[in-house]
Formats: C-alpha cells, structure tokens, sequence
C-alpha cells in the first residue's frame, strides 16, 4: 500500500469506453461519472435522506401541482385539437413537466417501482400524443389560439423546453433504452435539426439549454447531428441575433459576446450557466482544448469576483443575473435555486475534462449550501432565491402559488416554478456525481454515505458527514491493479489518512492517491469540521467589517429565532477574540449586544459616532445555512458585523 499526493492530470482527449447511467458521459474523455445504478446512499446519511424525500415526496408533489394547475392539461389539450383561449402557465411550463420526466427516469433507474412506473409512462402518453408529425412539441405556439411558431425567439422557450426534453430522454435512454419518451425526443431532435441546421433558421433560443440537451442526446444515441446542431446554435450566439427589449439587454442573453471571448459569465445567471455547460461539451467533442481553457479562465473569475460564500451565483433581483465583479450584496442576494444547479453543471462538466479538484470543490459548496437549501425537510415547498441575509421575516407558507423571488419562507409553488423540479432532478441523479473512473482510478469526489461500484472497486462509505469529518472506506472488491483517490477539501485546516492500521499520514488539500488495495482494507480519512471565521474580500462593499462562520463545507447562520428575548440581529455584532465553538450540527458564538442611542424625530442615520453601551458577551447558536427558516419563517444572517 502506498499513498501519494496532489497530481494534476490535464488530459483531455483519451477514448473512454464506459458509458455510464449518468447525465454526462462524453466519450472523449479519460474520465467518467459513475452510473447512478452503481452507487446506493444510505437513507440515513444526509444525501440518502434527501434523496428518499425527494423520491417519496417531491416527485408526487410537483406533478399533483402540475396537473392541478393545468400545465399537464396543456398536452392534452394540444393532442385533442382544441382552441385555445387562456393556456394556464407560463409559455415554459411545459419544460417542467419534461424536468419531472427527468426525474423519474433516474429514479426508475436507480430503484425499479411498479407505482412510479405506471405515472411515468402515463404522462409520458399525454406528453407524445400531443406532438406534431414533423416532431415539433409545444403547448404555448403553433396551434389553433396560440401564436405561431418560433414567433418570438427572445422569450419563447421553445428550443429551451425541447432540450429538456431531451435530458429526460437521455435519462431514459441511459437506465433503460428505447422507450416512447425516446421516440418522441427523437422526432423533436429531428424537428430542430431540419428547421434550425445548416440550410434552415439562422437563429438562437432566448434561454440556452437546447444546446445542453442536443449534445447529450447526440452522444446517448450515436447522431452526430445533434451535436453539429448544438454546435451551430453556440457559434450563432454573441453576434447580437436575439432582439433587445427593455431592461433585457443584449448581454441578458449572452447575445452580445461569443462564447469563447468571454472572459467571465454575465446577464441571466441561469442562461449564462447552462450555455457554459453546453461550451464544455462541445469544446470536449471538438477536440478544442483551447476553448476548454477560455472556459476555464471564464470559470475562475466567475467563482473569484462573482459567486457568493454559499457558492449561489446570480446578485440582481431586476434580471436575475450577475452583477459586476465583486457586487455581492448579502440581502439582494439572488441566488436562484436553479442557478446553484447550473453551476453543478457547468462545474461537473470542467472536472471531467480537466481532472482538476477546484471543480469539485465547488460542486460540494453549491450542494451543500444552495442545492440542499431550497426544500423543506418534508420535500414539498422550496427556495426559489437564496439570500443571505433576510431583514424582514416571511409569511407563513400558504397553499397557493407564490411570487418566484418571495424570501424568507418556503413555498409549495411558484407561478415561475423552474426550482422544484430542478431540485428533483437534481437529487434523482446525485449520485452521479459522487464519484468517477479516472483512466482506472477509483475518485471518491463527494462524500456521501453508502455503497458506491467504481474503476473495479466496491466500496462502503460510512460516514456522518459533514457534522463529522471521520470518512471510513471498507473495500469490499478491488481490482488486480489501479487506485484510490481521495479529495482533501481546501477548508480543512488538517488532515489525515489511515489505511487498515498500517499507516498514518498527514495529507494536504487537492488529491490523495493509496495504491494497492486489496478486499478488506479500510481506509480512513480524517478532515478537520471545526467550526471557522471566513472572512469576506475587502472589495465586497456589502459585508466589508463583517465576518461568516463555516464549519467543513457548511457554511452558518444566525436566525433571530436563537437571540434571547428583546435583542434583534441588528443589535449584534461577533466577538472575535473569542473562537467559534461546535455546537450540535452547527456552532456557538460569542456576540457582544450593541444598544445604540436613540435617532432623534426627522434626523437622518448619520452623524458622530453613537454612545453604545456594550452588554457583556453572550453565546448564540450559529445553524446551517441550509436548515434556515425551517422551524419557522424568522430572520437571518450569514455575515455578521465585527465588534
């Protein structure tokens, strides 16, 4: 047995014959995603729990709002030949019912059931019988009331609903093969291509996704059609083709720059992420390793000047996009929910070209603190934004349809309602990126408690993190040759690995590698989950003078709902000489109370330092971020002041 550090592998082009059940699988590649079919979480462990509510509660949940809505009818109404006259939803609706598909596809992938597959195919008739003869697929144009086709190539969505289409398809295509839901992506994906390819629509989709969509497709079915098409759409955009509306600029659409001259993402944070995502793959299949890098490079200064500490991405309410560098308010903080799953993404898709750990790293942040955030423990209402500081405390939860950007409380639906479904998708495939076969290493990415099958091993994962940083690997079968590698996250302060007693070594951030490892071995890796001050680059105006509390990849909040009787979050500010404490599955803090002198009537807040009256220090319990407001709707903070 022998344990080596950090490599970098850069590697972008070596055939890889695995294909794997998992949402990308680019056949260049030297590494592959294990197949969601490989790996089975713990329902105990905290993504295994997830994962079962999501099963058991929220796919049932966002097709009983669905149908109750009228977004399913909508197929139904297309497939009878009906007029329209007011089709409920939005003129995107109908790529949340293909997001469900999505969902239950990996989820029928993963587990087999009887009920769930009686649902799945059901819709999927409702979804095929309302599908043209030339394979076009939509409920909002085209047809008797409706405005006409590609009409409206700005905000229309119907190359964004096809593409996800498309990902369902591959889901099905991947966990299963050939089925009707296949056969309808078919004739959609054939659609686009005779209206939109070579010789057909010069023109691009408002909202990027068909391009995601096309690609995969095209590599899940063996049709390079598809990915030419999807590479025809990328080229297209940046050359100011989509008309420009009021407050929706040219750049909202990343209309305004080519892709690969880009030096940072920006306008619509979820476009803008799904595009990069699609950039990847096609700069992979094209064997263009210098656009990976103008990728990269886009990447990087994306994370370094525009994501926020949760790894949430996107700081203006107005276009739900990025704001400019170093414009990350705490309280106007956007950070949709499906912004946090384009990021994955995007990310996820870099890690399987490059091999880099910075990927990754970002992946586990975004999960943890955005992805895991956004539904209730029941599975049945959600964040749509995630801010980082709430100033005043939401309303109850209701049963009816929320405002997409409402704070401060989860919501069961929203008239916008993209978050539910992505959330379900999301955890229905999480497994494909626990883990990957990298040229025949087993890469253990994220550490998530259970049975994972990868690069010919077998291994269980008995862990309690991340409230615990004790990660415990028992092989169960291990090939003839190849090895372990592990990822030592950049938090962790120090570090240590063991292998079966045999030895024991402090380990760095980036990779650790173990060679020869035979059935019954155990390794176990140490990372250290104390609690920690983060501060906050001095550019970021918003909490310039404030400081956040992190423990292992969590990042931590303080709810007013923890504060003793009569003193509010504005009132406090973090005692740093004093460090921060564990305390369950967060931490405890000392605050010293601040009591301000009184604002004379008319005066503005302004003027000479007040006279403050300084309590003596009291301790107050900081939570996970991702557990905020589910006791109750309350107030909340991330970046505290600095006393």
């Amino acid at each position: 047995m022998t344990i080596t550090g950090p490599r970098a592998d850069r590697t972008v082009h070596t055939s890889h014959p695995r294909d794997a059940a998992a949402p990308v699988v680019p056949p260049r590649s030297r590494r592959a995603g294990v197949g969601i079919d490989e790996v089975h979480l713990d329902p105990s462990g905290f993504w295994g729990h997830r994962q079962h509510i999501n099963r058991r509660a929220t796919l049932e949940h966002c097709l009983s709002w669905m149908e109750r809505l009228g977004w399913v009818e909508n197929f139904d109404r297309v497939a009878r030949g009906e007029r329209t006259t007011d089709r409920p939803g939005w003129q995107f609706s109908d790529s949340e019912v293909y997001k469900l598909l999505e969902a239950m596809a990996w989820e029928l992938g993963r587990l087999p059931d009887d009920d769930l597959q009686q649902t799945y195919d059901a819709l999927v008739e409702r979804v095929s019988a309302a599908q043209d003869a030339d394979g076009y697929l939509n409920t909002a144009f085209g047809h008797p009331g409706l405005p006409a086709r590609y009409s409206d190539m700005a905000m229309g969505h119907e190359l964004y609903n096809i593409g996800h289409l498309l990902q369902a398809a591959v889901a099905r295509l991947r966990t299963h093969g050939t089925d009707a839901l296949v056969e309808t992506a078919k004739k959609a994906a054939d659609h686009v291509w005779a209206e939109f390819g070579e010789y057909g629509r010069p023109s691009i989709c408002g909202h990027p996704e068909i391009e995601v969509g096309l690609i995969e497709f095209g590599r899940a079915t063996g049709d390079d059609r598809y990915v030419r098409q999807a590479a025809l759409f990328l080229e297209r955009r940046g050359h100011g083709i989509l008309p420009v509306r009021p407050l929706l600029s040219a750049e909202y659409f990343q209309d305004d720059l080519p892709v690969r001259s880009a030096t940072v993402l920006r306008g619509h944070a979820v476009r803008a992420l799904y595009l990069s995502a699609a950039a990847v793959d096609a700069a992979v299949d094209d064997d263009d390793p210098d656009f990976v890098d103008a990728l990269e490079a886009q990447w990087a200064r994306t994370v370094e000047r525009r994501t926020y500490l949760t790894g949430g991405m996107g700081s203006r309410h107005q276009d739900e996009g990025f704001g400019d560098d170093f414009e990350l308010p705490a309280d106007r903080a956007y950070c949709e929910t499906c912004a946090g799953v384009g990021s994955v993404m995007f990310a996820w898709r870099l890690y399987l070209a490059t091999g880099d750990v910075r990927y990754p790293d970002l992946i586990e942040r975004t999960l943890f603190n955005v992805i895991a955030t956004s539904p209730s423990e029941d599975g049945r209402a959600f964040f749509y934004a995630n801010p980082l500081h709430q100033r005043e405390r939401g309303a109850e939860p209701t049963d009816g349809v929320n405002s997409r950007a409402e704070g401060g409380s989860r919501a069961p639906w929203f008239d916008v309602s993209c978050c539910p479904t992505n959330v379900a998708r999301t955890f229905a495939s999480l497994a494909g990126y626990s883990a990957a076969d990298d040229d025949g290493d087993a890469v253990l990415l994220q550490y998530m408690a259970g049975r994972v099958t990868v690069a010919g091993f077998t291994m269980d994962v008995d862990t309690q993190y991340p409230v615990d940083g004790r990660i415990r690997i028992t092989v169960v079968t291990a090939p003839t040759s190849g090895r372990l590698r592990l990822r030592v996250p950049p938090w962790s302060a120090t570090a240590s690995l063991a292998v079966s007693g045999r030895s024991t070594r402090e380990v760095r951030p980036g990779w650790t590698h173990i060679d020869d490892l035979e059935a019954g071995d155990v390794v176990e890796l140490h990372l250290d989950v104390s609690p920690r001050l983060t501060w906050p680059d001095p550019r970021i105006d918003a909490v310039r003078a404030s400081v956040a509390v992190e423990r292992g990849p969590l990042v931590l909040c303080v709810e007013q709902t923890d504060l003793p009787p009569g003193i509010d979050l504005h009132d406090i500010a973090i005692d740093t000489t004093s460090a921060p404490r564990i305390h369950g599955d967060g931490a405890q803090i000392d605050v010293r109370v601040r009591m301000t002198r009184a604002i004379p009537p008319g005066q503005v807040p302004y003027g000479a330092p007040s006279a403050t009256i300084a309590r003596k220090r009291i301790p107050v319990s900081v939570i996970p971020y991702h557990r905020w407001a589910q006791r109750w709707p309350t107030t909340m903070r991330v970046f505290l002041p600095v006393e």
